[in-house]
């Protein structure tokens, strides 16, 4: 089994950018349980981001979130002894709490964990499917997920052909691309790509064609 990476991307003042669909997966601990890391500081500890793939009837054992857990389920359906939770579920699990989750159909996830402020304690269960947009600047729609202090996780929903203004990210942007393909001048990003920018970064996003975003900002440290 290749080991799993420690202190990966772990230096926040650099961008990354991550095409995971062209990741190989990575066994874990757990069998029928695959992982594709994106940023980690320790191999099974620590600041974590990763896609994961849970294969049908796999399991997980009971586990703890020292600093949160935030999960946004991708495909299929994700489940734990307080629920289901389809495909568009956006979970936050706060300081503390534990669960064992497990899959049934099988399911592909994307999961942050450790990654919350002390204080920040709500627990979150948003089916989007189930929700309505908001107008946003231009023709952008956005469906807020979760804020707390300088923190903030939403979708937006892109139009084909829409062109943003150019902005300055305070505390840094983190974006999963869902679906379609967003742009700036640095770069072109399909759907599963993964994009970290630092405190203050700057770029003037833009698509040809409809695209879905998950995007978080104010989480970032200014240094490593």
């Amino acid at each position: 089994m290749m080991a799993m990476p420690q202190n990966l991307n772990m230096d926040f003042t650099q961008a990354v950018t991550i095409f995971s669909q062209q990741q190989a997966w990575l066994k874990s601990p757990k069998a029928g349980v695959w992982r594709k890391p994106l940023e980690r500081l320790e191999a099974e500890a620590g600041w974590t981001s990763s896609i994961v793939k849970y294969e049908a009837g796999a399991t997980f054992s009971t586990h703890q979130h020292p600093l949160g857990e935030e999960i946004w389920v991708l495909d299929g359906v994700f489940s734990d002894e307080d629920g289901d939770y389809p495909a568009g579920s956006y979970l936050r699990n706060p300081p503390g709490s534990s669960h064992a989750p497990f899959s049934r159909q099988g399911c592909t996830i994307f999961v942050k964990l450790n990654q919350f402020l002390a204080t920040d304690s709500q627990a979150v269960r948003i089916n989007t499917e189930q929700q309505v947009w908001r107008p946003g600047i231009g023709g952008l729609k956005v469906m807020s997920l979760h804020s707390f202090a300088t923190q903030h996780t939403a979708l937006v929903h892109w139009p084909a052909g829409e062109i943003f203004q150019p902005h300055r990210h305070f505390g840094g942007e983190e974006i999963l691309v869902l679906s379609g393909e967003f742009i700036d001048e640095h770069g072109r990003y399909p759907s599963g790509t993964w994009l970290r920018r630092p405190h203050l970064s700057e770029h003037c996003p833009y698509v040809e064609r409809a695209t879905t975003i998950l995007v978080k900002t104010g989480h970032l440290p200014e240094a490593n």
